[in-house]
């Protein structure tokens, strides 16, 4: 049984990593789609790549830093198709900077990307999925929105927030048929330490160690869709590095010792 076919299905971030990886699966499965990032010639790429008719697909280009227009995205997306069933918040960036030394618009600005960008959409969809009686959020939020860590503060922050935002909102929208998914990622092998802001707002420009042999996004995706299938709440996806969680959980103290020792990168 296809559960995707002829969904209609909103992914951000969708020109590379996760969002790329999630468009091409979905695309397998006969889903339509709506590909969203900054860069029209990425998700062009990516469009071309799913093998999809124009009837299936939009390419909806916009930047995450100002979702002031989310209504009329929506707006776009709903002509379109005439329905929305799912939305997928993946688009975002990491950081790699201390807290003192970050500036006050980086801190603002990782917070509008990785969290009110979230929050936005997610409002703008809502009215249309409670009309249907149907829908599914998912979150993409990290292990980093369980726990600080070096070089993360804003971007722990915004992903923490996440978690009691889209929690609340399962409990509020459940009764009218919409489902909520919390997707926590831990190594990933994306770009997504290349492109993680410094201090001064440029991009990291290097590939974390811990990345480099992690899981691949193709796999994350299909771990992501299987958490769909089996209305999962939350879901963790990762390797080794997800065992942190457990020993945090049981051995709090452990855990401080553990993770003060860890590599930044």
């Amino acid at each position: 049984m296809n559960d995707f076919k002829d969904k209609v299905i909103w992914i951000t971030g969708a020109s590379s990593g996760i969002g790329e990886a999630l468009a091409l699966e979905f695309a397998r499965r006969e889903a339509r789609l709506i590909l969203s990032s900054r860069r029209g010639d990425e998700l062009r790429r990516v469009a071309q790549l799913t093998g999809l008719a124009e009837l299936d697909l939009l390419i909806l280009p916009f930047d995450l830093k100002d979702t002031s227009n989310a209504s009329g995205l929506a707006a776009n997306v709903m002509n379109k198709f005439g329905r929305i069933d799912m939305l997928i918040n993946n688009g975002g960036y990491s950081q790699r900077s201390e807290a003192i030394e970050t500036s006050e618009a980086i801190d603002r600005e990782l917070m509008e990307v990785n969290y009110f960008s979230y929050v936005n959409l997610t409002k703008a969809v809502l009215p249309y999925m409670k009309r249907q009686k149907i829908g599914h959020i998912i979150v993409i939020s990290s292990i980093a929105g369980k726990f600080g860590f070096y070089l993360r503060s804003s971007y722990s922050a915004a992903k923490h927030a996440l978690h009691g935002y889209f929690e609340s909102l399962r409990l509020e929208t459940e009764k009218l048929g919409i489902k909520t998914l919390i997707v926590c990622p831990g190594k990933i092998k994306t770009k997504v330490s290349i492109n993680a802001v410094t201090k001064e707002g440029n991009k990291h420009g290097q590939m974390d160690v811990s990345h480099q042999n992690a899981m691949s996004a193709e796999e994350c995706a299909k771990q992501i869709i299987s958490a769909i299938q089996r209305n999962r709440e939350e879901i963790l996806i990762g390797g080794r590095e997800l065992m942190i969680l457990k020993i945090r959980k049981f051995l709090p103290g452990l855990f401080s010792k553990i993770i003060r020792k860890q590599s930044p990168y």
